[in-house]
């Protein structure tokens, strides 16, 4: 759904700073290989959270010794990611209404 590969970007880098390629392995990890986001889909994303100034990035060098783009959560990216969640938990619960028939 829209916002959702930002969501999950934010919450990692919440965690820990990371570059583009770590966020696509990370993603895949911790969703048990059940979501594998390609690069050319991180990028774009990562670009519009720089633009909302929800990132920041600087040049850094990865642990095979290439020059990466480190990306880090800023106060407002936190913000943001906190009501993003709470939105996406409201529009789950709707949904799980609708799936129960409207018995839950």
């Amino acid at each position: 759904f829209p916002g959702a590969l930002e969501m999950m970007a934010l919450r990692l880098l919440e965690q820990e700073p990371a570059h583009g390629y770590a966020l696509v392995q990370r993603i895949k990890q911790v969703s048990n290989d059940m979501l594998q986001v390609e690069e050319g889909s991180l990028y774009p994303a990562l670009q519009r959270l720089l633009k909302a100034k929800l990132l920041t990035a600087q040049w850094g060098v990865s642990a095979t010794n290439r020059k990466v783009r480190i990306y880090r959560i800023t106060t407002a990216g936190r913000k943001h990611l906190a009501a993003e969640v709470s939105s996406f938990e409201q529009m789950l619960k709707g949904i799980n209404l609708v799936l129960a028939g409207g018995d839950a």
